[in-house]
C-alpha cells in the first residue's frame, strides 16, 4: 500500500531513504533546511565507503585518549571542554561504551552493515554515474608504533571477513604508483570504495524527483502527534506537513527535532574539514587515510580532496586555523611533493558530523510513535552507510526491513533513554 512519507533531512541518509521509498512506489516530500549543504557533511566529506571502519568510535584507550585530546587542541581526535551539561553527559555515556565488549558486539554489526552499503553501492552505479572506484583505501603509516598498531586492526578485520593486507613500501607503491609516499608501510583495504560524494547526491535528488517525489526548503520547528501517531511536522514559517510516515534524519539537528517526541537522543557534533586541490601536483589512485594526523586523502577525477580531524564541539560551525595547519601540515609530510603553499588561497569546508555516544547511528522506529523512523547520528559513516540505512529505514516505512537480516535492536533511537 503506497503512503506518503515526510523525510525531514536532505542529506546523504535522507536522500537515499527518499530514492529506497519513491523507487518502491510511496509518495515522498523531503524538507531540507539546508538546500545548499553549507552546513551539511554530505556533500563536502572525503567520499569513502569503508568497510575497513567496523571499530565503532567509542573503544578501549578511548578514556585516556580523551583526556589528553583535551590538553591538546591540535590532536586529530579533540574533546573541546565547555561548560554544557549535555556535553559531559555525552562523555561520560561515551566513556562507559569505550570497552572490549561493546567493540565485541558492534563490530559484526558495523561490518555488515557496510558489506550490505558497499552493495547497495554497485547497484546504485549502475542506474547514475558517481566516479564510484573500487580500489580499496590504504591506511598509511610513518612510524612503526603506528603500522604495528594497525597490523592487528588487520588480522581482526581478516578474522570477521572484510580483507585487509598488510603491505611493506614496495607493495605501496605497486598499489599506487602514480603518487610519492613517505610511508614505514600501511594496510591495504581491497573492498573500500572512494566516490564523488556531491556528484552521488544530485544522482540521488535526480532519482527521487523521477520516481515523483519533491524536495523542498523547510526548517522544521515542532511535530503535531499523539495517540502513539505523529500527524504532521511544521515548519519555522507555519507550513503543516501531514504524512502517513515519518522519517527524521536532521544529522546533528534531529535532538532538537525529536525532543517534540518526548525522544531524548544524545548527540555531539563531531567537527571536520576538507579542501579540495583542482590541480594537484600528483594524483593518487587509492583513497588513502593517514595514521599519523588521521587525514584523509581521495581522488576525485581530476581533484584531490584532503579532509581530516574530529572535533567534539556541540553545534559550533567556526573553523579553527591551527588545525586546518595541522592537517595541511600531516599531509604534506606522507606526500612530500607537495607542499603547505599549495593550500594558500583554498576554501576550506567544515560541517559537523553527528556523533552518537556509543559510535553507532540511531536507526529504528521512534517509542510511542509507530509511524516515525529516525535515522541519524551516522558520525564519520554517513556516506558510507547511506544506501543501507535508506535501504533500512524504508523496510521500516512499508514493513519489509526483516528480509535485510540485520537485526537494528542495538540501533534503537530509544536505547538512552
Amino acid at each position: 500500500m503506497s503512503k506518503h512519507v515526510v523525510i525531514v533531512g536532505g542529506g546523504v541518509v535522507g536522500l537515499c531513504t527518499g530514492h529506497y521509498l519513491a523507487r518502491a512506489g510511496h509518495r515522498v516530500t523531503i524538507l531540507d533546511r539546508d538546500p545548499e549543504q553549507n552546513e551539511s557533511c554530505s556533500a563536502k566529506n572525503a567520499g569513502m565507503v569503508v568497510p575497513s571502519h567496523f571499530i565503532p568510535l567509542a573503544a578501549p584507550g578511548v578514556i585516556s585518549q580523551g583526556l589528553r585530546c583535551m590538553l591538546n587542541p591540535l590532536s586529530p581526535f579533540y574533546l573541546r571542554p565547555r561548560l554544557d551539561p549535555k556535553f559531559w553527559l555525552w562523555c561520560l555515556q561515551f566513556f562507559r561504551h569505550s570497552n572490549r565488549r561493546h567493540v565485541a558486539v558492534s563490530e559484526p554489526l558495523l561490518r555488515d552493515l557496510s558489506l550490505a552499503s558497499r552493495a547497495l553501492f554497485l547497484e546504485l552505479a549502475e542506474e547514475f554515474d558517481f566516479s564510484l572506484k573500487t580500489r580499496g583505501l590504504a591506511m598509511l603509516c610513518r612510524t612503526q608504533h603506528g603500522l604495528d598498531e594497525e597490523a592487528k586492526v588487520a588480522v581482526r578485520a581478516n578474522e570477521i571477513g572484510i580483507e585487509a593486507e598488510v603491505c611493506d613500501p614496495v607493495r605501496l607503491r605497486e598499489l599506487d604508483p602514480s603518487v610519492t609516499m613517505d610511508a614505514m608501510g600501511g594496510v591495504w583495504f581491497p573492498q573500500d570504495c572512494h566516490l564523488n560524494p556531491a556528484t552521488f547526491l544530485e544522482g540521488l535528488r535526480t532519482s527521487i524527483r523521477k520516481n515523483g517525489g519533491q524536495i523542498s526548503n523547510h526548517d522544521i520547528t515542532h511535530l503535531d502527534g499523539g495517540s502513539g501517531k505523529l500527524r504532521a511536522v511544521i515548519a519555522d514559517d507555519g507550513e503543516r506537513f501531514d504524512a502517513d510516515a515519518f522519517v527524521l534524519s536532521g544529522g546533528i539537528w534531529t535532538p532538537e527535532i525529536s525532543r517534540h517526541l518526548g525522544l531524548s537522543i544524545p548527540m555531539q557534533g563531531g567537527k571536520g574539514y576538507s579542501m579540495t586541490l583542482k590541480e594537484p601536483r600528483e594524483l593518487p589512485q587509492l583513497c588513502s587515510l593517514l595514521k599519523e594526523g588521521r587525514v584523509t586523502v581521495t581522488p576525485m577525477r581530476k581533484e584531490l580532496r584532503i579532509a581530516g580531524t574530529t572535533e567534539i564541539c556541540g553545534d559550533d560551525f567556526s573553523p579553527s586555523p591551527k588545525r586546518i595547519r595541522s592537517i595541511v601540515t600531516n599531509f604534506c609530510r606522507f606526500f612530500p611533493e607537495f607542499v603547505p603553499e599549495d593550500f594558500d588561497y583554498l576554501k576550506v569546508w567544515s560541517g559537523l558530523r553527528p556523533c552518537t555516544p556509543d559510535g553507532l547511528p540511531y536507526l529504528g522506529i521512534a517509542p510511542r510513535f509507530g509511524n516515525t523512523v529516525v535515522s541519524t547520528g551516522h558520525s564519520m559513516l554517513g556516506l558510507s552507510l547511506g544506501p543501507i540505512s535508506g535501504q533500512l529505514t524504508a523496510g521500516l516505512i512499508d514493513g519489509t526491513v526483516s528480509e535485510t537480516g540485520i537485526d537494528l535492536r542495538m540501533l534503537a533511537p530509544g536505547r538512552f533513554g
